[in-house]
């Protein structure tokens, strides 16, 4: 996965870099507008009047990487990259609700603990090239501590798709099914624990029960019950190339 970080940190192929947390992190923020774009490693906007957060995170590399943003939709108009499948991925263009790093979205539920979340929904619509090397995946974070503005405790990733010669990080574990979709489980730890669900059919559009998946990884103690959902990220990690994905809706809901 390799997730979150992304500046993030992302949690992804087989291997993390120590590199991959945090490098220089100044995020800028800017007011979203129609076709806003962000050329800049760690670029954010606003959208849906600072419900969402739209970042170009290129945490992984120094390659350019360009995303054009309008509402809760971005696509990835310039992707430069070319990256080694057996390591961690150029970045995590991505949307998300919640903190990354000290830049936190409003009005979302969010943090909220992993044992007191009774509604957690979300839903995706996502577009993606026949080219590249790349996964689109959920990035979801948990810490003991609320709102932390470093790296979390855990990561849970949840792959809709991938393209290429890319694995989750750690190992396969069993298989999850939750709404009639099955989902392989991988587990391991680079310094947080990283749990991860690959669709085994994928798909470019869901509707999600988060709360099922995030129970699931505290039954196998990748979260613990205690720990606080500090973000709820939509994204992709781009190894090779990457023009073209695309966020066409997003929307998260936590009660």
């Amino acid at each position: 996965m390799f997730s979150g970080k992304r500046r993030r940190l992302c949690a992804a192929v087989a291997f993390a870099v120590s590199g991959l947390a945090l490098g220089s992190l100044t995020t800028g923020t800017v007011a979203a507008q129609p076709a806003t774009t962000l050329c800049g490693k760690y670029d954010s906007t606003q959208v849906e009047g600072g419900r969402y957060i739209v970042q170009n995170n290129v945490w992984g590399a120094d390659t350019e990487q360009c995303i054009s943003v309008a509402g809760n939709s971005f696509t990835v108009t310039t992707a430069n990259h070319d990256k080694a499948t057996n390591g961690s991925p150029a970045g995590y263009p991505s949307i998300y609700a919640g903190c990354h790093y000290g830049n936190c979205t409003t009005g979302t539920g969010l943090p909220v603990r992993a044992d007191r979340m009774t509604e957690a929904t979300t839903s995706w619509d996502i577009s993606t090239p026949e080219t590249g090397t790349y996964n689109a995946a959920y990035d979801l974070w948990f810490d003991p501590e609320p709102s932390k503005s470093g790296q979390n405790a855990a990561e849970l990733m949840i792959w809709l798709d991938h393209r290429g010669d890319i694995q989750p990080i750690g190992s396969p574990v069993g298989t999850f099914t939750v709404d009639g979709a099955q989902w392989e489980i991988w587990t391991g730890n680079v310094g947080w624990n990283v749990i991860s669900y690959v669709r085994t059919e994928t798909t470019d559009s869901v509707d999600l029960d988060l709360t099922a998946f995030s129970a699931d990884a505290v039954e196998r103690g990748s979260v613990e019950p205690g720990w606080y959902l500090n973000s709820v990220q939509a994204g992709f990690e781009p190894w090779i190339d990457g023009t073209g994905l695309a966020t066409n809706d997003f929307s998260v809901n936590i009660g």
